[in-house]
């Protein structure tokens, strides 16, 4: 518990006085008030919110239309079926007192705009005006107009603005204010007007859905002098998305050329790489398929949605998948170069490697199991991982073994065939060699 020691409130009177020898009319000068303030201090403005997880922000140059625009967004928002509450920033029913310069009958008594708001700021903002420094602490000197005196509009009557000659002249002669119901805050981003919409959605709705759903409605509704943008955790998440889309392209790029640099091959990595999409897929519709049932059975079935957590699922499982094709490809290869036709070489291939890659797969399948089933401490946050896994290694193995040995052998016909007769496609393995199956030749051999 942390215990703020709040310091001494030193009164004095400011007095607003001519200098000596000036002339001016009898007054009550309104009592400031000096408080010393120690360190920082914390606490909620006025103008503080609760908000939501999601944030949306509109901005523009005319605020009626920014005002206008955020009222009937959010209408449509709190329509949605996947939201739980939806507020906004804008509060046009706060009381306010409107003060208008004139600016005039100010000139007339030498006496500017700048010195008018300098007098309010010095009565009413809280402005520190001098600060203190001890060897353990530190103080700010705040003027202020003293409580009492300011609590009620005609107090402003009693505040008197000094001109360019020296003389005081009461603000009431240079200032008309009136009560109004105005805005609890203008807020601005990048010095427009902006309202902030905060809203939440209901457990298992997805936060994509949401986002599209949210862009089409501005896109429908906002003016073309207001635009509208994600911030917060949903910019963050469509941000990351994106990024992580290029990066799985780039991941899937670096890859092939590592592949190619070890087969000294342009068309072998692509025989590795061929079990990702299928393998992806399947994750995906593992994902889908859960989504399906949750709306088919909410209560018994978990919604899930690809979420961080899946994209991180999504790039685990094409580091795992990629180690079958890697194994048939080598094993094929090694055998093509002791003499073995494509045909033979990749068969065996696919009857050797069978059992180490059954092994593996099983092994990566019983560790993504307990991810999959959301057991632990905010187990449902990373099921979408193990979800994805385990229905990309499910698909992915079903299919990639009859897959990649036929695409290893119409790559290689092609390699062979049409590759090779360009110096800088060819291969630099050993010379194709043709034999009955089952025999080899030594490597080498005509």
């Amino acid at each position: 518990m942390t215990v703020t020691r709040k310091p001494p409130r030193i009164n004095a009177l400011a007095m607003l006085s001519a200098s000596e020898g000036s002339s001016s009319p009898s007054r009550t000068s309104p009592r400031i008030g000096i408080c010393s303030c120690s360190g920082s201090t914390s606490g909620s403005g006025a103008t503080s919110t609760t908000g939501g997880k999601y944030v949306y922000t509109l901005t523009g140059i005319n605020p009626d239309e920014v005002n206008k625009a955020s009222d009937e967004l959010l209408a449509k928002l709190l329509a949605y079926p996947g939201t739980l509450f939806a507020n906004s920033d804008l509060k046009l029913s706060t009381p306010s007192l409107q003060i208008d310069i004139l600016r005039e009958q100010a000139s007339s008594y030498g006496v500017s705009a700048q010195a008018i708001l300098n007098a309010l700021r010095n009565a009413y903002s809280q402005n520190y005006v001098y600060l203190i420094k001890k060897v353990t602490d530190q103080y700010q000197l705040i003027m202020e107009v003293m409580d009492p005196e300011r609590r009620k509009p005609e107090d402003l009557e009693k505040l008197w603005v000094r001109s360019d000659n020296g003389t005081l002249v009461p603000l009431k002669s240079v200032a008309r204010w009136k009560e109004v119901l105005g805005p609890q805050s203008v807020n601005h981003i990048n010095q427009f007007p902006s309202v902030t919409i905060n809203f939440h959605l209901l457990p298992g709705v997805a936060i994509g859905d949401a986002t599209k759903f949210l862009e089409k409605a501005a896109a429908e509704t906002l003016p073309p002098t207001v635009t509208g943008s994600l911030q917060g955790e949903a910019q963050v998440f469509k941000e990351t998305v994106n990024s992580l889309v290029i990066l799985l392209i780039f991941a899937v790029f670096v890859m092939y050329v590592i592949l190619g640099i070890l087969y000294e091959s342009y068309v072998h990595p692509i025989t590795v790489l061929s079990a990702l999409p299928v393998a992806t897929i399947g994750g995906l519709a593992t994902l889908q398929a859960f989504h399906l049932l949750h709306g088919m059975f909410p209560n018994a079935v978990p919604d899930q949605e690809l979420s961080l957590y899946g994209w991180v699922g999504v790039f685990l499982l094409i580091g795992i998948v990629k180690k079958n094709g890697i194994m048939m490809v080598d094993f094929a290869l090694q055998r093509m170069a002791e003499g073995m036709d494509r045909k033979a070489a990749v068969h065996e291939a696919c009857v050797e490697r069978f059992r180490p890659i059954m092994m593996t797969t099983f092994a990566a399948l019983m560790g993504a199991i307990p991810l999959a089933l959301g057991h632990g401490a905010d187990g449902k946050s990373r099921q979408p991982t193990g979800l994805i896994i385990v229905g990309g290694l499910v698909v992915s193995q079903l299919i990639t073994l009859y897959v990649t040995p036929a695409l290893f052998l119409y790559l290689e016909a092609f390699q062979e065939n049409v590759l090779d007769k360009f110096a800088f496609f060819r291969t630099h393995r050993m010379t194709h060699v043709d034999v009955p199956h089952g025999h080899a030749k030594p490597a080498g051999e005509a």
